[in-house]
């Protein structure tokens, strides 16, 4: 009888450290599944014994028991917090939990590009359905906010220039409101503390810095010719000679609404009266006229050092490259090879059709 009651013991602690075994092995075992990419809701109030069998039945974990057991010996099943969960494949028990524990919300996207006005991001704002804009306009006025840059720009009217080019991540709660301000914090990170400084060595303000900036992100789509067209803004501005910059004229027709948005800039547009007609008028625009990216921010703060007055697109190269020219007669040769260039294009495009 004796001997019976042992064995059955030593069956007992061997079927015991068996099943000890097993459930140290499950937790810690990756298993795939097929709902990665997918958000699954843990909503609050959400007992631990609710959410495993939810997982369960997702497919996340294939047994309910060995997180039940280790959660009830360990403890920390009020540890675990509701939310929105992307659990990658495969993934263990244990690695489950610690999503489970950090928590996790779906997070919108915004994007940013550089160069957009504000008018550019309120419209793609109001079509944000979590922002939960009635329209443009409504996410325009957003953009009055000068509170946020009245330390660094006493003279802002608006929030154009500082509306940062970015890629923005934030919860469906988030009001419109705090989205545009991160923008400006995002600018404010970029900012150096010695640019405004590096700004006065020049002889300007970080709102004029910001302006030329802008001029040069509508100008240079590449980085390294940024300096080169932030040179011909400055040897421009010192001579007096009006700037003629198109995305300036543009802003002057969107500020009156009269802008088309087909892409040409009309007479009317050229002969507008606007300070901000840069054809007109030399000197800088009041303000910004987009959003500057950081290398053309760079670009405005630390000019290359040249004596160029000109530049016009290369027509030699696809890449929005340009040539860069000192003297009004070879800047009209570029400009008439650019021409040139351009008819022979339409040509061949009116022959394809």
């Amino acid at each position: 009888m004796k001997r019976l009651i042992l064995l059955i013991l030593v069956l007992i602690l061997l079927a015991s450290a068996a099943s000890g075994y097993w459930v140290y092995s499950d937790l810690r075992k990756p298993a795939s599944h097929g709902k990665s990419g997918q958000f699954i809701e843990i909503p609050k109030g959400s007992s631990p014994a609710a959410i495993i069998k939810k997982l369960t039945d997702e497919g996340v974990l294939k047994h309910e028991w060995p997180l039940k057991l280790y959660l009830k010996g360990t403890g920390k099943g009020a540890t675990l917090k509701a939310g929105e969960y992307d659990f990658p494949s495969p993934i263990s028990p244990l690695s489950v939990l610690a999503k489970l524990q950090q928590g996790q919300r779906r997070l919108s996207r915004f994007t940013v590009i550089e160069g957009w006005t504000r008018w550019d991001i309120a419209k793609a704002m109001a079509q944000v359905p979590e922002l939960k804009l009635d329209n443009e306009a409504q996410a325009l006025a957003l953009m009055d906010n000068v509170s946020l840059v009245s330390d660094l720009d006493p003279a802002a009217k608006n929030l154009e220039g500082y509306l940062f080019p970015d890629t923005y991540e934030f919860s469906p709660e988030t009001p419109p409101d705090e989205l545009v301000e991160m923008m400006v914090n995002r600018f404010r990170g970029v900012w150096k503390p010695d640019w405004t400084e590096r700004a006065r060595s020049l002889g300007m303000t970080p709102r004029e810095i910001v302006t030329t900036a802008s001029l040069i992100e509508t100008e240079a789509k590449l980085a390294d010719e940024r300096p080169l067209v932030a040179s011909v803004i400055y040897n421009r501005l010192q001579k007096n000679i009006p700037l003629a910059v198109d995305s300036s004229i543009i802003y002057a027709s969107k500020l009156e609404g009269k802008w088309r948005y087909d892409g040409k800039v009309y007479r009317s547009d050229i002969e507008r009266r606007s300070p901000y007609n840069t054809r007109i008028y030399a000197g800088l625009p009041p303000g910004p006229v987009a959003s500057p990216g950081e290398s053309s921010l760079k670009a405005a703060l630390i000019p290359a050092t040249t004596d160029y007055l000109y530049y016009v697109r290369n027509p030699d190269r696809d890449d929005g490259a340009h040539n860069f020219y000192n003297n009004g007669g070879d800047f009209e040769t570029g400009v008439q090879a650019l021409r040139k260039w351009e008819r022979e294009r339409d040509l061949e495009e009116a022959q394809r059709k």
